[in-house]
C-alpha cells in the first residue's frame, strides 16, 4: 500500500515506539505520535478486535487511511511518526469531513512543542 507523502509503518517495534509517543483523542480515533529522527513522515493505523469483526476493522482503517491521506501531507511534521488507532463503533460512524477535521487538529496539537 503506498500513500503519496508518507511512509507506512510495518515493523512491531515502531508501533510500540510510538506507544510510548504523545496521545491525542480525536474524534473517533486515538493519535500516538513521536519523533523518529528520520526525514520522511511515517504513518501506521491499527483497530484491536474490540472495533469488530474483520470487515468492521477494516472498514475503520480504510476511513483513518484516507484521512491520513489528505491531512498529513500538508499538516504532519517530517520525522515523526504517527500512529491512528480506530475506536469501536466511532470511526465507522463519524462523518467524514468531521473525521478529517478532528484529525488535523489532533495533529496540530501533538506537534505543538510543550512548554
Amino acid at each position: 500500500m503506498t500513500l503519496p507523502g508518507l511512509t507506512v509503518l510495518k515493523r512491531r517495534a515502531d508501533y510500540l515506539a510510538a506507544q510510548r509517543g504523545r496521545a491525542v483523542h480525536g474524534e473517533g480515533f486515538t493519535l500516538r505520535a513521536r519523533r523518529s529522527g528520520g526525514e520522511d513522515i511515517r504513518v501506521g493505523f491499527t483497530c484491536s478486535k474490540k472495533v469488530g469483526n474483520a470487515v468492521a476493522r477494516n472498514r475503520a482503517k480504510r476511513r483513518l487511511r484516507e484521512a491520513a491521506r489528505l491531512v498529513l501531507p500538508d499538516h504532519g511534521k517530517p520525522g515523526w511518526d504517527y500512529v491512528l488507532i480506530g475506536h469501536k463503533e466511532r470511526t465507522a460512524s463519524v462523518p467524514f469531513d468531521r473525521l478529517r477535521a478532528s484529525l488535523t487538529e489532533a495533529v496540530n496539537r501533538v506537534g505543538q512543542d510543550r512548554s
